[in-house]
């Protein structure tokens, strides 16, 4: 008699479109569709991409949206906005590293222009950095400040608000610092305990394996957009259940995606600065976050297909899907879309 096989996961394609061929950029859900901005088509390009494709789950249709008028940017991130807008936060223009903001209005399906407001008081530059949305009206922008020599020894921690009405937007620097960190991923979780909330992790993109904490919230500080994935997050605690996990996470992983989904931050792929050769990784990390000293999980790919690095990941109706990337030899962009498949 076969040996029962233990849980086991893998990407599964789904859809493929030369639009999506890109990395470094951003990948956003908006009203039941991935927008997916900028980024930079081939390894060694030296101007990003200045548009926006929509990717339809349900359909598993590509398209163009915006029009040509879009900011070129990569290395950049994005956040939607009162279930209409799509916010284009700093990044890297070909030329120099920007702070501004572009915003996609989803309804009209045209790039709008937005001003700074009075007191703005803004990052040098940002690129590689995170941003994370807190409500309507106010986002948490976290890392890279600046180039390799502006850089402190520590990293900035920035509010930027946003008022779509005005078409402004206003960033204030926060008293609060973490360690200095490009290329790193950020997980709005949920905290329990007597006073339950929220805090915002902040993983990788430094050689330290300790997250960052860039901000506490109670629970009514916090407007949450939910996305129910019942099942998914059930795949995940039974493929957590097969090992006994550690309380150290990876060291020196960057430019990798982060999903949360339920209780788990679910990080794949990017490259270690812990490897001389064969940095661009295929490893699949989930950080729990049920008991009081959470614990990481890792969980190795022998697909060396599915090595990806300047991807996204996106969680839609109970699935988590893999977009664009470039692949093993750092170069070569993936048109390919994937979902996580568990076998428990």
């Amino acid at each position: 008699m076969a040996a029962a096989q233990g849980p086991s996961w893998a990407w599964r394609p789904v859809a493929r479109d030369p639009l999506l061929a890109r990395a470094f950029h951003s990948c956003t859900v908006l009203r039941g569709r991935f927008y997916v901005v900028g980024g930079l088509p081939y390894g060694g390009a030296h101007e990003p991409l200045g548009d926006a494709v929509t990717f339809d789950p349900a359909a598993g249709r590509t398209s163009r949206a915006g029009g040509p008028d879009g900011p070129r940017r990569s290395h950049h991130d994005a956040a939607c906005v009162g279930g209409r807008w799509l916010c284009v936060v700093g990044g890297w223009d070909g030329s120099r590293r920007v702070a501004a903001v572009a915003a996609l209005d989803a309804e009209r399906g045209v790039w709008e222009v937005w001003s700074a407001a009075p007191g703005n008081s803004p990052p040098a530059g940002l690129s590689s950095h995170t941003c994370t949305r807190l409500s309507d009206h106010e986002l948490r922008v976290a890392g890279r400040e600046g180039g390799t020599r502006t850089q402190r020894r520590y990293g900035s921690v920035y509010t930027l608000r946003v008022d779509p009405t005005a078409r402004t937007y206003s960033y204030r620097e926060e008293g609060c610092h973490t360690a200095s960190r490009s290329g790193h991923c950020a997980a709005l979780l949920h905290t329990g305990g007597s006073h339950p909330g929220h805090q915002l992790l902040l993983f990788g993109g430094c050689n330290s394996p300790e997250p960052d904490v860039a901000g506490h919230w109670s629970r009514d500080q916090i407007q949450e957009e939910p996305v129910v994935a019942s099942g998914l997050t059930e795949k995940l605690s039974r493929l957590v259940s097969s090992e006994q996990g550690t309380l150290q996470g990876p060291r020196g992983l960057r430019h990798h995606s982060c999903s949360v989904v339920g209780p788990f931050a679910v990080l794949f792929g990017g490259e270690t600065l812990t490897r001389a050769r064969d940095t661009i990784c295929n490893d699949l990390y989930i950080y729990d976050t049920r008991k009081p000293r959470r614990r990481w999980f890792h969980f190795p790919c022998a697909d060396r297909r599915m090595k990806r690095v300047g991807h996204r990941t996106c969680l839609w109706d109970d699935q988590l899907y893999l977009v664009g990337g470039f692949g093993e030899d750092g170069k070569t962009a993936s048109p390919d879309v994937y979902t996580l498949e568990l076998t428990i």
